[in-house]
C-alpha cells in the first residue's frame, strides 16, 4: 500500500499543525476559531489513529511473514494477523472518505405543522418530545427559540437549538451527524382526537434542520441586505399577547430568507435570536450551493410540507415506524417516540455511508 501515502501524509501534517495552533493560549482567546480547528483536529485524528492502526498492523504482517520463512510455528499466526490487517485497512478506507464538514456542528431544528390541521400540529408537539428526549439520551442540550402554538397544545411552528456539550471526538458523534437526515417530512397515521367516529386520519409535518454557526462572525451579514418589520406578537388562535411591537420579522434580500421570532419579550431578544436563525439558514443554503458547484451528491431536505413527499410514516394503530429511504421498518413506535430514535438514525447513516462509499471508489 505504498502508493497510499501521498493521501495520507498531507492529512497527517494538518493534523499535526492543528495540535501545535491548539496549544497556543491565543487560539482560545477566539472562541469560534478554537472550535473550528478543534472540530477539524477530531475528524483529522480519526484519519492519524486509523493510520497508525493499519501501519501497525502492516508491519507485524510483514515481519511474520518473513520469520515464516524460517520458522513454521509462525505460519499460523498469519491468518489472524492478514485478517487484521484488512480491517486495519477497510477503517482507513472509511475515514478517508471525505465527509460532511458540518458533522460536528450543533444544529437549529425546525418543525411545522402541514396537512391536517389541528392533528398535524398536535402530532408536531409530539415529533418536538421525541427530539427532545433522544438529545436528552445523547447527553445534548435543548434549547427553545420559537414556539407558535396551536388552539389543542400542539404546535404550528417551533425551533429548537440542540448541542453538543463540547467539541465531539469524533465527528460521528456530532449533533449535525445525526440529525441532518430528520430533514423532510414525516407522515402519521392515527385516529385524531378530534375525530369523533373512530377514523384513522393521515397528516403530516416538515422538519428543517440546520448546522448552527459556531460563533455570529463566521457568517457576516450586511445590515444593508436586511430589511426589518416589526409587529405585535400573537398566541394560538391570533389572539394579542403583547401589547408591543415586539415580535420581529427579518428578510435576508441576497437569498430571500425569512425569519420571524416573537417568543421573546423584547424587540432586542426576537433581533438577537433572528439573526442567529439567519445565519443558520445562509450557512446552510452556502454549503447546499458549494456541494452542488463541485457535483456533490447532498440529500436536499424537503421544504414543502406536503403528504407526497415523506421520508417516515409514523403509524399508531399498527405501532409502526416505516423510513422510506433506507426501508428501515420497527414495530416500536411507543418506544422511538420516547426518544429511542437511534436505530431509525442508524439506518440513515449506514445508507448514506454506503452510498458514500460506492462514489468514491478504492481510496486504499
Amino acid at each position: 500500500m505504498s502508493e497510499d501515502f501521498g493521501v495520507v501524509e498531507p492529512l497527517l501534517a494538518e493534523h499535526a499543525h492543528i495540535e501545535t495552533q491548539l496549544a497556543d493560549p491565543a487560539v482560545h482567546a477566539d472562541a469560534g476559531r478554537a472550535r473550528t480547528l478543534g472540530r477539524r483536529y477530531a475528524e483529522l485524528g480519526q484519519v492519524v489513529a486509523a493510520y497508525r492502526a493499519w501501519h501497525q498492523a502492516s508491519q507485524d504482517l510483514d515481519e511474520a511473514t518473513e520469520i515464516a520463512q524460517d520458522d513454521a510455528s509462525f505460519a499460523a499466526e498469519l491468518p489472524a494477523l492478514a485478517l487484521t490487517c484488512d480491517e486495519a485497512a477497510e477503517r482507513l478506507r472509511r475515514v478517508l472518505i471525505p465527509r460532511d464538514p458540518d458533522d460536528a456542528r450543533d444544529v437549529i431544528l425546525e418543525i411545522k405543522a402541514g396537512e391536517g390541521g389541528e392533528e398535524s400540529a398536535l402530532f408536531a408537539g409530539d415529533l418536538l418530545r421525541m427530539y427532545l428526549r433522544y438529545a436528552e439520551r445523547r447527553g445534548w442540550k435543548t434549547e427553545l427559540i420559537e414556539a407558535t402554538e396551536s388552539d389543542l397544545g400542539g404546535y404550528k411552528d417551533v425551533q429548537v437549538a440542540v448541542k453538543s456539550r463540547g467539541v465531539p471526538t469524533d465527528p460521528g458523534d456530532g449533533v449535525w451527524a445525526s440529525l441532518k437526515y430528520e430533514g423532510g417530512v414525516h407522515r402519521v397515521q392515527r385516529v385524531p382526537v378530534t375525530e369523533s367516529q373512530g377514523r384513522i386520519h393521515t397528516s403530516a409535518a416538515g422538519v428543517l434542520v440546520f448546522p448552527e454557526a459556531d460563533d455570529p462572525g463566521e457568517v457576516e451579514i450586511d445590515q444593508n441586505d436586511l430589511r426589518i418589520d416589526v409587529y405585535r406578537s400573537s398566541g394560538p388562535g391570533g389572539q394579542s399577547v403583547n401589547t408591543t411591537d415586539s415580535a420581529v420579522r427579518i428578510t435576508h434580500l441576497p437569498t430571500g430568507i425569512v425569519v420571524s421570532m416573537q417568543n421573546e419579550k423584547s424587540q432586542l431578544q426576537n433581533r438577537e435570536q433572528g439573526m442567529r436563525v439567519l445565519r443558520a439558514r445562509i450557512l446552510a443554503a452556502r454549503a447546499e450551493a458549494e456541494a452542488a458547484a463541485q457535483s456533490v451528491a447532498r440529500r436536499s431536505q424537503v421544504r414543502t410540507v406536503d403528504r407526497s413527499e415523506r421520508i417516515r410514516t409514523y403509524n399508531y394503530p399498527e405501532n409502526r415506524i416505516a423510513d422510506h429511504r433506507t426501508g428501515f421498518k420497527a414495530y416500536n413506535l411507543d418506544t422511538v417516540l420516547d426518544g429511542d430514535l437511534e436505530p431509525v438514525i442508524r439506518s440513515a447513516i449506514e445508507a448514506d455511508e454506503a452510498a458514500r462509499l460506492a462514489a468514491a471508489g478504492e481510496l486504499v
